[in-house]
């Protein structure tokens, strides 16, 4: 049997409003006896200290960027942004210790001199956020941690003015309050400030919070580009590795083997009295020869053995081995990634080549060493010059710089050598990809763009040629 339906009207929901009513008071009553309160507090008091030089520093920054206009405040404001890209790692310390916010440290600026910092830093524009947050944060902790520190000593003196105003002397009115229900309003006002002030706090840090999302962190697509940027370093470093192990057993174990069967079939030969098989032993040890020529030629493609002794050695072999003399200056403090050192040495090798085959050149200078951009090779010959970049729906002959975009098909063919109207020397533009049969410029081309480097070729008819790579300096 069912039991008939309950009518439940608008008395039925007194109780729950009322628990619930009850539930936010107790919340709003408990604020002070949280930790997060606390730790509020002192995070808006310590950020009125700290605060000070970061402030007096947006100052000079505002001063320095008017004055700029007539290059006076120039050099001052180079360094008030320069000492702003610091202040979120300044101000990361307390909040990490305090409120447990975590952010990561700025994008460094592009340029590897010293003077490319300097002229980077006016465009750059993390340093102007944290110029403004430097200039923002200061007041909004003043507005917080001053009101704090007051609700902390004021209410409860207020609370309890009832007890001690009759202790007080009769000529002493502390709040100007003539009877003793008249303090009762004073109490009223500290217990409102008292239960008011926690939230006053939260909402002070709440956008103290949306200031430094908006100002010191970076932002989705800096974040993103982090990511992939490891992401790609972690593949090339994976794959370097890989190309070493390959490298390795190669040379260990294949080759070996190779080299006991040629081996054996020499002894084969001169110990055999049977022509026919003297004749077969020959045959296959003349087979074994080649495939172990072929082999160290795919080992070198892989990973070449010099590189492991440094880049500069590696470089100082080549130009050893040249057919055209040449002269190698290398100037790098550290050692490059794997995968830089590869494109260098690789392009290198085939820029001597070319050299040798084509451009009738007695003496070639090769030169590395760190730019603004990341570390710069410039391979230079005093050929007949004419070096041409041949595209595929682009006319034949002519040189020009090497863009993205724009790589060449057959580059280091003769055909693709020729007179033409010039490029202004210098103009490497960044590569996004190239397009070609993968053998010379292209194939250097499509090295530079996977490493967001670029290519340039200098040749005017009657030379010299000069081939400017330049890749970043981290991979």
């Amino acid at each position: 049997m069912t039991a008939p339906p309950t009518h439940r009207g608008p008395l039925a929901t007194v109780p729950s409003t009322l628990a619930a009513g009850r539930g936010h008071l107790v919340l709003v009553l408990r604020a002070w006896l949280t930790a997060r309160t606390w730790r509020e507090l002192a995070y808006l008091v310590s950020g009125m200290v700290i605060g000070v030089p970061t402030f007096a520093l947006a100052l000079v920054g505002a001063v320095a960027t008017v004055a700029s206009v007539l290059t006076i405040g120039l050099p001052v404001l180079i360094g008030v942004l320069a000492l702003a890209r610091l202040t979120p790692r300044y101000f990361r310390g307390p909040a990490r210790r305090l409120l447990g916010w975590e952010w990561a440290d700025p994008p460094p600026l592009p340029a590897r001199t010293f003077w490319g910092r300097v002229r980077a830093l006016p465009s750059d524009p993390t340093a102007w956020r944290a110029l403004a947050y430097c200039l923002a944060r200061w007041p909004l902790m003043i507005v917080g941690g001053y009101p704090g520190l007051i609700a902390v000593v004021a209410a409860p003196v207020g609370i309890t003015y009832p007890l001690w105003w009759l202790l007080l002397p009769a000529d002493l009115d502390t709040f100007s309050s003539d009877t003793w229900a008249g303090t009762w309003k004073i109490a009223l006002q500290g217990l409102a400030i008292l239960i008011a002030a926690p939230w006053w706090l939260r909402l002070v840090v709440l956008l103290d919070g949306f200031l430094m999302r908006s100002l010191l962190h970076p932002s989705r697509s800096q974040q993103r580009i982090a990511e992939l940027e490891a992401g790609r370093a972690a593949l090339q470093s994976d794959a370097a590795a890989m190309l070493r192990r390959v490298e390795r057993d190669l040379h260990d174990g294949t080759q070996a083997r190779l080299v006991a069967l040629g081996l054996t079939l020499s002894r084969i030969e001169n110990h055999s009295t049977q022509h026919q098989v003297r004749t077969l032993a020959a045959d296959a040890r003349g087979t074994v020869t080649e495939a172990l020529a072929e082999l160290r030629d795919i080992v070198r493609g892989m990973h070449p053995p010099a590189l492991d002794d440094g880049l500069d050695v590696a470089l100082t072999t080549l130009a050893a081995r040249s057919a055209v003399p040449a002269e190698v200056t290398v100037s790098l403090a550290d050692r490059p990634p794997d995968a830089t050192a590869s494109a260098l040495y690789f392009a290198v090798a085939e820029l001597l080549t070319n050299i040798a085959r084509h451009a009738g050149a007695t003496r070639v200078r090769i030169d590395l060493r760190p730019d603004d951009r990341g570390l710069r090779l410039t391979v230079t010959d005093d050929g007949h010059g004419g070096a041409a970049v041949i595209t595929p729906d682009g006319p034949p002959g002519g040189r020009s710089a090497f863009p993205a975009g724009h790589a060449a098909q057959g580059a280091s063919r003769p055909e693709a050598l020729g007179p033409g109207t010039g490029t202004p020397p210098g103009e490497c533009a960044p590569h996004a990809g190239a397009r070609g049969s993968g053998t010379g410029l292209a194939g250097l081309a499509r090295r530079a763009a996977a490493l967001d480097g670029s290519l340039c070729v200098d040749s005017p008819a009657g030379g010299p040629t000069t081939v400017t790579m330049i890749l970043p300096e981290r991979a």
